[in-house]
């Protein structure tokens, strides 16, 4: 019994949750937008319910037409012709009600004002309900219900107010004695279009709240981007002044250091120091220009490969067993590129702190005659589940990376791995690249910005 208790509990919590994501799955096909047609390869909102709303009114179609023939034919003596031709006209516009429901109300309207004149006319209307037949109440309701889920707040009111008018104007030139439906139908039809129009607009406040989340989240990433990109721009600063500088020094002195220099060439080295210095001070006003107040204390001399030993021990002080392994002769490597490398190494372990806390870890720097290849692979967490990604960190980590890699003309390749660990390989160009980080017409290539990925 326990077994079964247990099984019968599981139901009776699963069979709620299930009936109301089918209501929402529903209710979102139902009230998709009719004003323009999506592309053929647009995926529309609903899914697999996106025909359940012609569905449902068939069956009403199919449930109201012969009732309400019978109705007429039976109840008020209408000829079966007319009959039928009355109940065509007030059940079947409800099959375009989900398209259209606004031309399907009109001819609602006008076969249920046809109905309620062929209805009056005859002897054995006395005592029946009139103008409206009952019939005509739960179609028109069905009608109501569309518009409210398609129209706008004006239209609904307008409808509303054009269905009073036209029983007022039968209480107003009675046909027949009324029994109060038309006060009936005016009320039902004003609490349907109030309920379905709030469910209308609450969807499309729904709407245009994930839209302008979505325009926050480009928005933020292009952002980011930028603030990566001026980031490296400042770093690359202290690279290049570096080099302007040495070249300032060595064509100021080398009038002093080469004897028996023409006073063309003292006048050539002179110009190019001057070049030099000039190129120097207007570095300076670009920095001053990249420079925000966040970082305007950024004073100290950018890292390389020969802190990332470190760099690891202070990974390996926040909880992460990390390994660090350097080819031997490891010769000098150009500026930007030692500079780029520290950083995805410092990006990449960052990343394993907060999102694999406890992993095991190991950064691999490897060198040829062309290319230095940095490669950190992390394991599981130590937990043994992986946390979720922080949503309230920067996100700059891998798009970082790429920045730094499309810089140097280099190759960035990250993932998952199968044991639920994660891998950065990074290939960075030891030599310059003629084309650069350009596309084969010249124009540089700006990738687009890659989601966050931990």
């Amino acid at each position: 019994m326990g077994g079964q208790d247990v099984r019968r509990a599981r139901l009776r919590v699963q069979v709620p949750d299930t009936g109301r994501r089918l209501a929402r799955e529903f209710w979102a096909a139902l009230t998709l937008p009719a004003q323009a047609p999506a592309p053929p390869d647009a995926k529309r909102p609903g899914g697999r319910w996106e025909k359940a709303p012609y569905v449902v009114l068939f069956l009403f179609v199919v449930v109201l037409l012969p009732v309400t023939v019978n109705v007429l034919t039976r109840d008020y003596a209408v000829p079966g012709g007319v009959a039928g031709a009355l109940a065509v006209t007030q059940t079947a516009p409800l099959l375009m009600a989900v398209t259209r429901p606004l031309q399907a109300w009109w001819i609602v309207l006008g076969g249920n004002v046809a109905g309620a004149v062929a209805t009056a006319v005859t002897a054995s209307s006395v005592g029946r309900s009139w103008p409206w037949t009952p019939m005509t109440i739960v179609g028109y309701l069905v009608l109501m219900a569309c518009l409210g889920l398609r129209e706008k707040r004006r239209t609904l009111v307008a409808v509303w107010l054009v269905t009073g008018v036209v029983g007022f104007v039968f209480e107003l030139f009675p046909l027949h004695p009324s029994d109060g439906s038309h006060l009936l139908l005016f009320v039902l039809s004003g609490v349907m279009l109030t309920l379905t129009g709030a469910l209308r607009e609450r969807r499309e406040a729904q709407r245009r709240l994930v839209e302008q989340k979505t325009i926050s989240e480009a928005e933020r990433s292009r952002r980011t981007l930028l603030e990566e990109r001026a980031r490296i721009a400042r770093e690359l600063h202290d690279v290049v002044a570096h080099h302007m500088s040495v070249i300032t020094v060595q064509a100021d002195s080398a009038p002093y250091r080469i004897a028996g220099l023409p006073p063309q060439a003292w006048e050539e080295f002179a110009t190019i120091a001057s070049g030099a210095r000039e190129s120097l001070a207007e570095m300076r006003r670009l920095l001053a220009v990249l420079r925000s107040e966040d970082t305007a204390g950024e004073r100290a001399p950018q890292p390389g490969l020969d802190r990332l030993q470190q760099l690891v021990e202070a990974t390996v002080r926040a909880g992460v067993p990390a390994r660090l392994s350097l080819p031997a002769g490891l010769g000098p490597v150009p500026g930007t590129v030692d500079l780029s490398a520290y950083r995805i190494v410092q990006e990449a372990l960052s990343n394993v702190v907060r999102h694999a806390p406890g992993a095991e870890t190991h950064v691999s720097v490897s060198a040829d005659q062309d290319h230095l290849g940095i490669l950190v692979v992390n394991g599981r967490p130590f937990s043994g589940a992986r946390r979720r990604l922080e949503s309230s960190g920067t996100g700059h980590g891998l798009v970082g990376m790429r920045e730094r890699v499309r810089l140097l003309g280099g190759t960035l390749d990250t993932g998952p791995l199968p044991d639920g660990g994660f891998r950065v390989a990074a290939r960075l160009p030891l030599t310059a690249d003629p084309d650069g980080p350009s596309g084969a017409d010249g124009a540089p290539r700006v990738p687009d910005v890659p989601e966050e990925t931990p």
